[in-house]
């Protein structure tokens, strides 16, 4: 098997959002930068993915890719910009938000739970196309109880924006439940319910793509998805 090509220093700290390529320039000849424990003074350096790399003495975490699970809170839209609303990007903090980041797929403004944000374009792609069929599973309540008919009806599709929705699955006690979904229309949920004459009044997103929503996560908290839960998502599509 060949062996895999070096990276050179000013490229792993700019992917890794960490230093801008001046920025690792500046550092390395400063000998702020450390390759397995020897100071570099060269931002062009090569070194290769097993290299323990430190700045500033601390070791660093290399990412191409970022998987972030956020707990969306109401009010923030899904969106990289937004000169009318806050987005849910300024809820990161400027290490966790390289430029090419991005929500997958959309929550609505008044809706809360699992958003994945990433600047993996594919595996973004994957999970959103209908045809791969991510399942993404919400708590609802809704004002009135849902009748065993209407929950037929829904789990069955019904028909918007010229389609019959995919098949669903509920469970529903009274008011509250779950709806679990492998498609994602505008205003979905609400539009499905509205459909059999009912409003949901809360929604919230707690699995995605067969991994579960961090019950530790606040509103407004994130953290970096596992590796576990990256073979998950990955094995889901």
């Amino acid at each position: 098997m060949p062996a895999k090509e070096k990276i050179r220093l000013d490229k792993i700290f700019s992917e890794s959002n960490l230093l801008s390529r001046s920025e690792t320039k500046a550092a390395a000849k400063k000998g702020r930068i450390t390759v397995n424990g020897i100071t570099v003074k060269s931002a062009e350096e090569k070194v290769n993915e097993t290299d323990v790399i430190t700045l500033d003495g601390v070791p660093i975490i290399r990412r191409r890719f970022f998987y972030i699970m956020m707990n969306k809170p109401e009010g923030y839209v899904c969106s990289t910009d937004d000169p009318a609303s806050k987005t849910v990007l300024e809820l990161l903090e400027d290490r966790d938000r390289p430029a090419d980041i991005f929500p997958a797929g959309r929550l609505d403004k008044d809706t809360v739970g699992f958003l994945l944000l990433t600047n993996d374009g594919n595996l973004a792609h994957a999970l959103l196309s209908p045809k791969k069929h991510a399942e993404k599973t919400y708590l609802f309540k809704c004002v009135k109880p849902l009748s065993p008919q209407d929950t037929a009806r829904l789990e069955r599709g019904v028909p918007l924006d010229g389609a019959i929705t995919k098949p669903a699955r509920i469970t529903c006690e009274g008011c509250s439940g779950t709806i679990t979904l492998t498609e994602g229309k505008f205003h979905q949920i609400k539009r499905m319910f509205g459909f059999v004459g009912n409003e949901i009044i809360y929604l919230k997103r707690i699995s995605f793509g067969g991994i579960l929503l961090d019950d530790k996560l606040e509103e407004g908290g994130y953290r970096y998805i596992t590796e576990n839960e990256l073979k998950i998502l990955k094995n889901h599509v």
